[in-house]
């Protein structure tokens, strides 16, 4: 018999569902107990809620929900998983989970959240038995004024891969931290659209240059071919009198915006005539 904890649960998350435009899938499984709490409370004040509570329960309340789509999550969790509610939007939720992790070293067993690169150069290792310990994980390397260089790039460990524990050792010996702390958001629902947490991450400063510079773009192409708005038609007339300006100078007519080029084109042919002379 369901006790009736579990119907209270259930109900509560199925309202939750309903009441808020975003609800995301996150996989707490390598979070400390400490920043998880954490995580909750950065969360609440910025009015998003988290749920981890078994899974069945939370399918269970997803199906009441009836929402469009919502039972697709299910496909999504993995790990020990939670759910989120927001208001907002999920590339602003995808931005305030990533803004509040944080570096960590890998430990054997752990899933590499991106690409492990070790960058080429100089080590402070001096040559010996690291020598090969460096080429298990696949990293090549030469001796280069008495210490160990890291000859090339080398990816130890791809998205997804699980590092083992001669990788993680050798991570820490290096001195490189791959793993966040943090909520892993997974998938995320949106009046009837899931969105998969790679293609939440925009690079903000990134995109707003790109818009600058598609407006530019934009504004240029508009000029050329004499599309009037109210931000080119001061540009349009000075690329019109500019070119007037050229024509007039060429055709040798004489006013006051032109008697000082013509006369200086004069000087430069009459130049080039006496230089061709002598």
């Amino acid at each position: 018999m369901v006790s009736s904890a579990k119907k209270e649960l259930v109900a509560s998350l199925k309202q939750s569902a309903i009441d808020h435009s975003v609800v995301g899938v996150v996989n707490v499984a390598q979070l400390p107990a400490q920043q998880f709490q954490r995580m909750r409370r950065t969360l609440n004040s910025k009015g998003v809620k988290i749920v981890v509570a078994r899974k069945k329960l939370m399918i269970r309340a997803l199906e009441e929900s009836k929402q469009e789509n919502i039972l697709k999550l299910v496909e999504k969790m993995k790990g020990i998983p939670g759910l989120l509610f927001s208001t907002s939007n999920p590339f602003v939720l995808y931005a305030i989970l990533q803004k509040n992790k944080s570096e960590a070293p890998a430990k054997a067993g752990h899933i590499a959240p991106k690409d492990i690169i070790v960058k080429e150069g100089l080590t402070s290792f001096l040559p010996g038995p690291i020598i090969s310990e460096l080429a298990s994980v696949g990293i090549k390397t030469k001796v280069d004024g008495g210490k160990l260089a890291i000859i090339a790039d080398t990816v130890v460990a791809k998205e997804g891969d699980t590092i083992s524990e001669n990788l993680a050792a050798m991570l820490k010996r290096l001195d490189i931290t791959p793993m966040e702390i943090g909520l892993d958001l997974v998938a995320a629902w949106e009046a009837g659209f899931i969105f998969n947490a790679k293609d939440l991450g925009i690079d903000e400063e990134q995109f707003a240059a790109d818009i600058t510079a598609a407006a530019q773009w934009a504004v240029n192409l508009a000029v050329e071919v004499g599309f009037p708005t109210s931000e080119t038609l001061p540009l349009t007339i000075q690329k019109a009198q500019r070119e007037a300006v050229n024509v007039a100078v060429e055709a040798a007519i004489m006013n006051d915006a032109t008697r000082e080029a013509i006369l200086a084109k004069a000087e430069r042919e009459a130049a080039a005539v006496e230089a061709a002379k002598k």
